[in-house]
C-alpha cells in the first residue's frame, strides 16, 4: 500500500471529522482538500465511508439518549413518541428531494464548478450567521426532544439547501433552528440526531450506487480514513457540545467568509483551476 496514499486519507479522514459537525461545511473541506491532494475519489465512495465514522462518533455520544429515547418509544412514552415524529418529519424533504436531485446534483454541482460554488456558499453563510448572531433571538424551545413537529418540518426544509456544496448540513439545521425559535444549544443537538438517518441514509445509496468501485486494493486506504474521521469528530462532537452552552457560532461566520474570500481569490489567481475537467 502506498504510505503518500495512506497519509492522504487519513489527512482528509482529520478534515471529516473536524467539518463535519461545525456549522462550516464539511463537503467544502473535503473537496478542497482533495483537490489540493491530488486524491481522486471516484464516485464519492472514500467520502461517503468517511461520513459513516463521522456518524458513529455521534452514536457514541449520544449513546445513553440514544438508548432512553428506544426505551421510551418501547414504553409509549409520549415524550418520546413526540421527539421521534419530529425526527421522522425534518427527514421528510431532504430525503424526498435527495432522492430526486441526487443524479442531477452530481452532474451540474458537483461537477466542473464546485470550487466557485463553494466560494461564495462559504462567504453567504458566513454573513447569515453573523445577521442572526447578531439579532440575538429569544429562544421559545430550549429542549431538543421538546421540539414541535411544524419546527422539525422547518428544519428539514432548511436541510435541503445543505445539498449544495458549502452550504453546510449541521450550519443549515443549527442556525435555521435558531431561526425558529429553539436554542442554540437544542438545535445542535436536534442536528446531531437528525444527522443519524439522514446521514446513513444518503450514505447506503451512494455505497449501493458505486458498490462496484469498492475494491480490495481500496480497502486499506478507505479503513484509514474511516478511523480517523471516527476518532476525531468523537472529540468535536463532544467539544461542540460543550462549545454552545457559553459561546456564539461567530467565529465561524467570520471563517466562513474568510475562507470564501481566500478561496475566490486563488481561484481568481489561477493558482485553483476555476473549472475541474
Amino acid at each position: 500500500m502506498d504510505p503518500l496514499l495512506l497519509a492522504k486519507a487519513a489527512i482528509i479522514g482529520v478534515v471529516e471529522g473536524v467539518t463535519e459537525f461545525l456549522p462550516i461545511s464539511s463537503t467544502a473541506h473535503i473537496v478542497i482538500a482533495e483537490r489540493l491532494l491530488k486524491f481522486k475519489d471516484e464516485g464519492e465512495v472514500f467520502a461517503v465511508v468517511i461520513q459513516l465514522g463521522a456518524i458513529l462518533a455521534v452514536i457514541a455520544c449520544c449513546w445513553p439518549r440514544l438508548q432512553a429515547l428506544v426505551k421510551g418509544l418501547i414504553a409509549g412514552e409520549e415524550a418520546s413518541k413526540r421527539f421521534a415524529v419530529a425526527l421522522a418529519v425534518a427527514c421528510i424533504p431532504p430525503g424526498i428531494l435527495g432522492l430526486a436531485l441526487n443524479k442531477w446534483l452530481e452532474t451540474h454541482v458537483f461537477g466542473a464548478y464546485a470550487l466557485a460554488i463553494i466560494a461564495a456558499t462559504s462567504a453567504i453563510g458566513g454573513v447569515i450567521i453573523l445577521i442572526i448572531e447578531r439579532k440575538r433571538m429569544i429562544p421559545q424551545v430550549t429542549d431538543a426532544a421538546a421540539i414541535p413537529w411544524r419546527t422539525a418540518l422547518g428544519i428539514g426544509l432548511l436541510q435541503v439547501l445543505a445539498m449544495v456544496p458549502g452550504t453546510s448540513r449541521s450550519g443549515a439545521s443549527i442556525i435555521g433552528g435558531m431561526c425558529l425559535g429553539v436554542s442554540r444549544q437544542a438545535a445542535t443537538e436536534f442536528s446531531f440526531f437528525l444527522a443519524i438517518p439522514l446521514m446513513f441514509g444518503a450514505s447506503a445509496l451512494k455505497l449501493f450506487k458505486h458498490r462496484d468501485l469498492i475494491t480490495v486494493d481500496s480497502l486499506g486506504v478507505i479503513a484509514v480514513g474511516f478511523v480517523v474521521s471516527f476518532v476525531v469528530a468523537l472529540v468535536v462532537v463532544r467539544w461542540l457540545l460543550r462549545y454552545v452552552a457559553n459561546h456564539d457560532f461567530k467565529p465561524f461566520g467570520w471563517y466562513r467568509i474568510l475562507l470564501g474570500l481566500v478561496l475566490a481569490a486563488l481561484l481568481v489567481a489561477g493558482i485553483l483551476p476555476m473549472k475541474i475537467d
